[in-house]
């Protein structure tokens, strides 16, 4: 197995290593470089979508299967509606976020493939929130003691201008779109395996009880803004086939935008938190 660092503050490629034919001991490795480096890249696994379920779940239960984000239709055309949920999520996810800060339980981590990339754009990137807290001014960190903020995909969407439609089914219906209270998370935690200091931030945390909401939105914004700065980022240009793993407890990511007339279709699988360390209470 070769694994090579990116030039960044974290993540790493990893080669010569068949992801469908795993050892005990070479997951064992993949696992440690996991929580070491927080990204893995792995190009040119092509694994089918039963597969990359098998191998999603040898990190944890899963909290999604596997969830089409596509601009895609089942018949082959592009949806390019403005009123089509789908193409809201997506362009939603153009913002800097972690996956499932607005549900009860955090997500742990994600398995994300590339089956169709556009021919310029769609990349997706990464920021490193580990090395951002410990760059951060002390000041900063003393101010940031004892802070929690709200986290709702509703609200975020709201934000971008991506509404959801209600009273209607689609594909993200029930899924942090359903109107529970939003979960009141810390600021900044311990990562429950690493024991390294992180931040819970990104577009779907607002509303910093304490603060008004003027100052709040600066003081995220300003945390996110500081994220997601080199050598804190990564952004990887897609080859069908490819493979990503990444830390969502440590990891911002978002989209990046592409012309969406030309199709991208990729598959994401999302490795569940744990009850103890990533359940947040609600309001």
């Amino acid at each position: 197995m070769k694994i090579t660092a990116l030039d960044a503050s974290f993540g790493a490629q990893v080669e010569e290593v068949e992801l469908t034919a795993l050892t005990e001991p070479e997951f064992e490795e993949i696992y440690r470089n996991w929580l070491d480096y927080g990204l893995l890249v792995f190009p040119g696994q092509n694994l089918n979508r039963p597969q990359q379920v098998e191998f999603a779940k040898r990190f944890g239960s899963l909290e999604i299967r596997l969830a089409e984000l596509s601009n895609v239709e089942k018949d082959g055309s592009i949806r390019t509606g403005k009123d089509d949920d789908m193409v809201k999520i997506l362009k939603g996810n153009m913002g800097w976020h972690q996956d499932s800060t607005y549900m009860p339980v955090q997500a742990k981590g994600a398995v994300f493939s590339a089956h169709v990339v556009p021919s310029k754009g769609g990349e997706t990137a990464w920021a490193d929130t580990a090395s951002a807290y410990e760059a951060l001014p002390d000041e900063l960190k003393q101010r940031l003691e004892g802070l929690s903020a709200y986290h709702s995909l509703e609200h975020s969407q709201k934000e971008a201008g991506f509404d959801h439609k209600e009273k209607q089914e689609s594909e993200y219906s029930g899924y942090g779109l359903e109107g529970h209270a939003p979960p009141l998370r810390p600021v900044v935690k311990r990562h429950s395996e690493t024991g390294r200091t992180v931040l819970t931030i990104g577009r779907h945390a607002y509303g910093i009880p304490g603060l008004k909401e003027d100052d709040s939105e600066e003081l995220l914004r300003h945390l996110v803004d500081f994220t997601c700065q080199s050598p804190r980022l990564y952004q990887h240009s897609w080859s069908p086939g490819d493979i990503v793993l990444w830390d969502n407890r440590r990891l911002l990511h978002q989209g990046c935008p592409w012309d969406m007339t030309e199709p991208r279709v990729m598959l994401h699988t999302r490795i569940a938190g744990d009850q103890e360390h990533e359940f947040a209470a609600s309001a």
